[in-house]
């Protein structure tokens, strides 16, 4: 009799780790991704966006690059805008998380693949519109520290001590400086210039440093044999 019961017995509702993993968090994410393309979109093809057309003389129409589209600025309010709302869903995603108790392992995997992506991009375009060695040394060294310490992270996991190498406040002030770096660089205006400048150089020591953050706690796993 008993059996019977339990056979016909009303299933659990699922707890909130067991619904899908479309929720307001993980939307939000999905979200700043799907910004990455009209990010580049905007950077690299302001006609299709409806921004006026780039200036380009006749004498330079073979050589077409970001510095003859440089005059836009409406181009360049709009990439700072995407960028700054991309930001601002990064704060969001992590609120509602903890709010609606919804966080996911999805969620845990897509979040910070984001901020990688958008970075890489930003990064990206800066250097071409910037071609000099200041901006290629905070491309590389953010860029290969991402995947570093992506690596070490996931390394660490298998070896179950991943909070071993959790994020540090460093790598939190890091990211805030690279985020405002980013953002007044996009802005392309002159007077902002320098202080870009020095934000992104401030953004690149505290990314070195957050990675001997990371390398110290994990040195004594890395340096095990077998």
């Amino acid at each position: 009799m008993t059996e019977s019961t339990n056979l016909h017995a009303k299933p659990l509702p699922p707890t909130q780790n067991e619904r899908s993993i479309f929720n307001l968090p993980n939307n939000l994410t999905i979200a700043r991704i799907l910004m990455i393309p009209l990010f580049v979109a905007i950077a690299y093809w302001p006609p299709a966006m409806g921004i006026g057309m780039p200036a380009i003389s006749d004498n330079v129409i073979a050589r077409v690059g970001m510095s003859e589209f440089s005059d836009s600025l409406l181009r360049h309010l709009l990439l700072t805008g995407v960028f700054i709302i991309a930001a601002i869903t990064d704060w969001l995603d992590g609120y509602f998380a903890r709010k609606l108790n919804v966080m996911s392992a999805f969620g845990r995997f897509l979040d910070p693949v984001a901020d990688k992506l958008m970075v890489a991009a930003a990064l990206i375009i800066l250097v071409q519109w910037h071609p000099n060695i200041i901006m290629a040394i905070a491309a590389i060294v953010i860029i290969s520290r991402e995947i570093a310490v992506s690596a070490l992270r996931e390394w660490m996991a298998e070896l179950g001590n991943r909070t071993s190498v959790a994020v540090s406040y460093v790598g939190k002030l890091k990211t805030t400086f690279q985020m405002i770096a980013i953002t007044v660089l996009l802005l392309n205006w002159e007077s902002l210039e320098l202080i870009g400048y020095g934000l992104m150089v401030a953004a690149v020591v505290l990314t070195l440093w957050s990675m001997m953050i990371y390398l110290k706690a994990a040195w004594p796993y890395l340096k095990r044999s077998g």
